[in-house]
């Protein structure tokens, strides 16, 4: 086994435990929560190995990094998710490898999903990312879409060829009422989750919580977790 793959294993083994245990101390079953590994910044041979060591959801968040990477990977049997703001240039990329969009906040950029996505002749999972630092429906300072902007949103999604509305996703805000409070930023995510199963009930992902605060996401009921740095590393220049 070489160093890396060991440093992996062992990463994700730490990972797992955690993840176990926040499910047994909400009550609740290991296999409701879907572990999804963001590889940003790291190689396409780490993303080798977590395929190896059984990871079937990692996460990319820039596409000019994610596309090449994909490719790269194309035949191991992984789902892809992009959590990261989307320009609508870089769209008809994102929808040649993504089997997931969680960063969904704008009406221009559903259109522009849609678009790519029936000329590809491809079905996108899309989750609204909800902005709870936001105003109303305002933007959120790293993307997402405020709280009363989202159910004009899901409708959207719901309604546009190539598309499927899958849920949820949030960002733990740094600013804002809910600034140092995960859980209760979390919490609030499943409340509106709740809200939004009533009219699209298949609508049931919440991606939530990441290295940092998982476990509060688990609490919370989060079905995904986001995690990184705790599984791969601290990132080069991130301190």
């Amino acid at each position: 086994m070489t160093d890396r793959k060991a440093q992996l294993t062992a990463n994700l083994a730490k990972v797992e435990e955690r993840i176990a245990a926040a499910c047994t101390a909400a009550g609740r079953k290991r296999e409701e929560v879907t572990l999804i590994v963001v590889t940003k910044t790291y190689p396409a041979s780490d993303v080798r190995i977590l395929s190896e060591l059984g990871v079937r959801h990692v996460a990319e968040n820039r596409d000019q990094d994610a596309a090449p990477k994909a490719a790269e990977c194309s035949d191991l049997p992984l789902l892809w998710h992009f959590v990261g703001q989307l320009q609508t240039n870089k769209v008809r990329s994102v929808v040649g490898y993504a089997n997931f969009v969680q960063s969904v906040d704008r009406s221009r950029l559903v259109a522009a999903l849609s678009k790519e996505a029936v000329r590809a002749e491809r079905e996108v999972g899309c989750l609204i990312q909800v902005a709870l630092d936001a105003q109303e429906s305002g933007r959120g300072e790293r993307g997402g879409v405020g709280v009363g902007g989202v159910e004009e949103l899901a409708d959207l999604v719901a309604r546009a060829p190539g598309l499927r509305l899958d849920g949820l996703m949030t960002v733990a805000p740094l600013t804002g009422e809910y600034a140092g409070r995960q859980q209760q930023a979390f919490e609030r995510l499943m409340d509106l989750s709740t809200a939004l199963r009533r009219t699209h009930p298949a609508a049931n992902m919440v991606s939530a919580g990441m290295s940092s605060d998982l476990e509060q996401a688990v609490a919370a009921g989060a079905t995904h977790v986001r995690v990184g740095t705790a599984v791969l590393g601290v990132r080069p220049g991130l301190g």
